[in-house]
């Protein structure tokens, strides 16, 4: 069984849908198979024809009740159909369905007499229209969140109790059992090549996987999500991956094919599984020692320190929010939190203290000032920079035991003498 959701402003506007168009050779038929008014009158029909349930209020008067309160689309339309290679299902039995998902989804739960209005309308084989208000008879308003998860895990549990799925699913069923997520979600490689997920059946898990890179395949075997088998191993490694990490995240539990776990691709017998961001750095390490001007330096270098998307951004950010997932996870161990809180702050002093270098970095590749005669004057941030080139690339000198008086000016003389020059400053 499949099923759908959908939401709308009055129970009025869902005719159209319902009986199809004006044409008399195509005018559907829908009828009432079942329905709960709850404080409504009793005298209102249980079968026959849903016009007057539909057309007469009976399922906005909760919502009318409570005027300015009540959602812009409270009324919640559930369509559900099942596999028409499986024999249909009696008006008797569709309607033990309807009772069964709107009590999954919370909206009419069992014995409570201040649940929502429904009602369960048939026009097509093998399908089921559910019809109800969010708005309960005491003026609450039930929350949907989730509704689309709680519904689809009752729609399976009842194909598999009619022996339409071939997997065993538990026959109890309740709204308070399917609050957390699926139990598992499994991504691994099949034997054509592609990389499948498998047992995400509500939205979150469906949209997390489809942010990931997964493209989503919904039939008779359930909602999957795969890769197509063109894409590279790089690529499939890193969207597995990045997939895992966000279900996880969300507290999805996630079996993840080891294959595809870049996080485990990292041994010292495997020189080409080295974790995608250490690789990254490492390249760029190699790009700055081979840099032939200053201009290529700094264009490698920028990608280490860009302020909005650069590595010691990212990993600064890393590191607050694993902070703040210890001390979430574990209050009593706030050493850990204010070590990893430390260790951002560290990071952030070195962004600042490396603010300006980007652009030093590039004023080296410009073309000096041409000074007059006499008057060897170059500009300070090139000055600063080739003072500051030079303490890296010269020894230290030794410590003079006498005062050290600051220069007023700093010389214009080769990279090798300006040691002095740099341990004024």
């Amino acid at each position: 069984m499949i099923a759908r959701l959908q939401r709308a402003a009055t129970t009025t506007a869902l005719i159209p849908a319902l009986y199809g168009p004006d044409d008399p050779r195509h005018r559907l038929r829908p009828r009432l198979i079942g329905a709960e008014y709850r404080g409504a009158d009793n005298q209102l029909p249980l079968v026959g024809d849903p016009q007057e349930v539909l057309g007469g209020d009976v399922l906005d008067a909760p919502a009318q009740r409570i005027g300015a309160r009540a959602p812009e689309r409270p009324v919640w339309l559930c369509s559900v159909r099942s596999d028409p290679r499986h024999p249909d299902l009696s008006d008797t039995q569709w309607a033990d369905v309807a009772r069964r998902l709107v009590t999954a989804a919370g909206l009419a739960p069992s014995g409570d007499p201040n649940g929502c209005r429904w009602a369960a309308i048939r026009t097509f084989d093998h399908s089921v229209h559910i019809v109800a208000t969010v708005v309960r008879e005491d003026g609450r308003i039930h929350s949907t969140y989730r509704d689309a998860f709680h519904v689809q895990a009752e729609c399976n549990r009842i194909a598999a109790e009619l022996g339409h799925l071939p997997r065993s699913v538990p026959s109890v069923t309740t709204a308070k059992d399917y609050r957390m997520p699926a139990p598992y979600i499994t991504i691994g490689t099949e034997p054509s090549g592609s990389v499948v997920a498998k047992g995400s059946s509500d939205d979150l898990s469906a949209t997390l996987l489809r942010h990931a890179g997964f493209k989503q395949i919904q039939d008779w075997h359930g909602r999957r999500h795969r890769l197509p088998t063109t894409t590279t191993r790089a690529d499939r490694i890193a969207v597995a991956t990045h997939a895992a990490e966000m279900l996880r995240a969300a507290r999805y539990n996630v079996d993840l094919d080891p294959r595809l776990d870049s996080g485990l691709l990292a041994t010292p017998t495997d020189p080409q599984g080295l974790k995608v961001a250490g690789r990254q750095v490492l390249e760029l390490a190699d790009q700055i020692r081979g840099a032939s001007s200053a201009a290529d330096a700094a264009m490698a270098l920028g990608q280490l320190l860009d302020p909005d998307d650069g590595v010691l951004t990212r990993l600064r950010e890393a590191l607050e929010a694993a902070a703040e997932q210890v001390a979430g996870l574990a209050p009593d161990k706030y050493g850990l939190s204010g070590r990893l809180s430390s260790g951002a702050e560290l990071i952030s002093t070195a962004e600042a203290e490396l603010a300006d270098t980007l652009s030093d970095l590039r004023t080296l590749g410009a073309a000096p000032a041409q000074p007059g005669p006499g008057h060897p004057v170059q500009p300070p941030d090139l000055l600063r920079t080739r003072a500051a080139l030079a303490r890296s690339a010269t020894a230290p000198a030794p410590k003079s035991t006498g005062p050290l008086a600051a220069p007023t000016r700093v010389p214009s003389v080769p990279a090798a003498s300006a040691g002095p020059a740099g341990r004024a400053r």
